[in-house]
């Protein structure tokens, strides 16, 4: 394993983190004696191998289901001052709430403190202010930091990179857990925006958010040889120095396997990544236009800014996706989320694209003319089942 420092922490953090989202019994919380033995047992070998590879960050969250209580069973067992454990909170406009939140946590998890605490999907302005106000979540957090029961303080966004920004510029918060991966780069001014505050950068889920690479399209594994996709990503993600960790969120003892293979790449990754980079543009040019490739994002309005709060962004990623690299299976799950994935994943889909008149918010675009075609298009390829957030299930 390979450590970096974790910004102003001062932690060492492993390069790869063992999230703690996949591999619980539910996504709701159940008594103990509800839980099978050989959902508990699976756990525990996930985290006896996380350790054994010397993945020894441990994240979970409250809004993880029975995650908290099933670690609760085994880190007590490991030496506490050899691995970090992180849980999340989500913010609420009841600090109070959010302070019984937290001793839920720390009471599953068993532990007397907890290394790091996130405030969990600051997601929009509104959830931000809950936290940052006076007398908010962030001062409730500050008071159990100086009993000891906190050692730093950050802050997970799935939320649109302004407020990513927004937050961080506050420099109230030690770390940032966010996504940014090869597939969706918006976020990098965020991540430079850490850098001079000297935060740690946590990579949230990067090869299923990432693209699914798990079970990638022969297309893309044939895009990323002689890496898999997963390699790839890893390794794009970790060549810059600004990324501390990627979280990965195993299910069983052999997830870990395939990200491994990108640590002995790590120093050679200037001259590894290139030729696959080129690859993967050159296709892209090659299926949607060069001028399309470089300028589709450019005056965009975000979906609060669009009738219908059809996520207009979004839903031509997505398309450039499928269409490019035949990510169609991931870019079919995201799309199909829209509309229930609340503050997590905002927006509708495009299915009533042609109900609106869509030329004053892409006014600034230098596609407007086509863009309502082209979303009608994407709801053809992409439209289907509806699709819930996994805590939704």
């Amino acid at each position: 394993m390979q450590y970096r420092r974790f910004g102003r922490t001062n932690l060492s953090m492993p390069v790869l983190s063992c999230g703690g989202m996949r591999y619980q019994y539910k996504w709701k919380d159940v008594p103990g004696w509800r839980i099978p033995w050989h959902q508990q047992k699976n756990l525990e070998a996930t985290i006896h191998r996380a350790i054994e590879l010397g993945i020894n960050h441990i994240e979970t969250a409250r809004g993880y289901g029975t995650s908290e209580l099933q670690l609760g069973r085994i880190l007590p067992k490991l030496p506490r001052e050899k691995i970090i454990v992180q849980t999340k909170i989500s913010p609420n406009a009841n600090p109070q709430e959010f302070a019984k939140t937290f001793a839920t946590s720390l009471k599953n998890l068993r532990l007397e403190y907890v290394d790091l605490l996130g405030i969990h999907g600051i997601n929009n302005a509104e959830l931000l202010d809950y936290t940052i106000r006076p007398g908010g979540c962030l001062d409730v957090a500050r008071k159990l930091q100086k009993q000891g029961k906190i050692r730093f303080i950050g802050f997970s966004t799935h939320g649109p990179t302004n407020i990513i920004t927004q937050t961080i510029e506050t420099n109230q918060f030690d770390y940032v857990n966010l996504h940014w991966y090869y597939i969706n780069q918006n976020n990098w001014s965020a991540i430079e925006a850490a850098k001079k505050h000297d935060m740690g950068v946590f990579i949230i889920s990067p090869s299923d958010k990432g693209g699914k690479l798990y079970n990638p399209p022969p297309k893309l594994v044939d895009l990323c040889y002689p890496f898999s996709p997963i390699v790839f990503n890893d390794l794009f993600c970790l060549s810059h120095s600004q990324v501390h960790t990627l979280s990965i969120g195993a299910a069983k003892p052999t997830d870990f396997d395939e990200h491994l293979k990108c640590l002995p790449l790590l120093d050679k990754a200037d001259e590894l990544l290139p030729p696959i980079l080129s690859r993967l543009e050159t296709e892209s040019m090659k299926i949607l236009g060069e001028t399309w490739v470089k300028t589709w994002h450019i005056g965009l309005p975000s979906q609060e800014e669009t009738p219908g709060n059809i996520n207009i962004p979004v839903i031509l990623w997505l398309r450039n996706l499928a269409l490019a690299y035949d990510m169609y299976d991931y870019a079919k799950m995201r799309y199909n989320l829209l509309g229930n994935g609340s503050h997590w994943f905002p927006g509708q889909k495009a299915d009533k694209v042609k109900e609106f008149d869509l030329r004053q918010c892409l006014i600034n675009s230098p596609h407007a003319d086509k863009i309502p075609a082209l979303l009608a298009e994407a709801h053809q390829l992409l439209g289907g089942a509806e699709v819930k957030r996994l805590s939704q299930e």
